[in-house]
């Protein structure tokens, strides 16, 4: 199975290279692997080898990984501390390396939504449930992703940006506005893949997936609905700030080793997804964006 999307940044549909690729299909495609991957898919063995990747010996990774997914270490800073010639002292700090200044910036118009991460985007300008998500094959709603009675009304009908990072990925997610936070909490659950591959075999991942929602009131764009998904080896989803308030492009947080989801709801009417991303979903595909570049508009 290929996985292409569209890169906005290049005006091409592409091909990934996927992480783990033949580990992935194994756990998911063949007999072994569906009867192992409950067992992996739990939080010890997930949180355990996350953990793994912060040991002085997993930085022997890195080199290779650097090599096999032409990763342009240009456009990072070493972990603070670190000389240029040996800049990160484990793979998860490699992982979640933070770029240089001046090479991500945040649109600033008031009425157009940046990328909250970079990744790879499906957007619906509505969820319902009879809408499909392409890559799951399952409806997903307002009720199932956020699990809290309290908010389901709130965000019913609503659009959705969901934005899924692969491991070459910069792993580190923003607020897409300015405002405050109004509500946080985590909902428990499985630790299975959000490679497309996994998703396509088991639709449920993105609702029985470990997950922390954060509610913002923001500026622009009504309330949101900021789900952060756990996945397969994800050591840890970690909240850089508990600042009530915050301002457009800040960080938010990040992803411990593994590829995952930071999937966006809004309030019916507010703002739609951007026309390319529209598009390209009807299309079954997904949209690359770089962190700060358009990915919604105020209605």
């Amino acid at each position: 199975m290929k996985i292409q999307y569209f890169s906005r940044p290049n005006g091409q549909v592409e091909t990934e290279k996927v992480y783990g690729d033949s580990g992935v299909k194994w756990l998911y495609e063949s007999l072994g692997g569906k009867i192992l991957s409950p067992l992996l898919a739990t939080a010890p063995i997930s949180v355990i080898y996350g953990m793994m990747q912060s040991s002085s010996s997993s930085k022997n990774k890195i080199p290779e990984f650097i090599k096999n997914f032409d990763i342009k270490m240009e456009d990072y800073i070493p972990e603070k501390g670190r000389p240029e010639s040996d800049p990160y002292s484990s793979f998860n700090k490699f992982f979640i390396r933070q770029f240089r200044e001046g090479k991500r910036e945040f649109i600033q118009t008031p009425n157009e939504m940046p990328a909250f991460c970079e990744a790879r985007y499906f957007g619906y300008d509505s969820i319902r449930d009879e809408d499909t998500i392409p890559v799951k094959g399952k409806f997903l709603n307002a009720k199932e992703l956020l699990a809290n009675e309290k908010w389901t009304s709130t965000f019913n009908d609503g659009p959705l940006l969901l934005a899924r990072l692969c491991p070459v990925d910069y792993h580190r997610f923003h607020y897409p506005d300015n405002g405050k936070v109004i509500d946080y909490y985590k909902v428990s659950g499985k630790y299975h893949s959000v490679n497309p591959i996994a998703l396509k075999k088991k639709n449920d991942i993105f609702s029985t997936n470990i997950r922390e929602v954060t509610i913002l009131e923001t500026e622009n764009f009504g309330k949101l609905a900021y789900v952060e998904v756990g996945a397969i080896c994800v050591g840890r989803i970690v909240q850089s700030t508990d600042l009530k308030d915050f301002k457009r492009g800040q960080e938010k947080g990040y992803f411990l080793f593994g590829g995952s989801t930071v999937i966006v709801i809004g309030e019916k009417g507010k703002w739609a997804p951007s026309t390319d991303i529209l598009e390209n979903t009807k299309k079954g595909m997904e949209t690359y964006l770089h962190i700060g570049t358009q990915a919604g508009l105020k209605l």
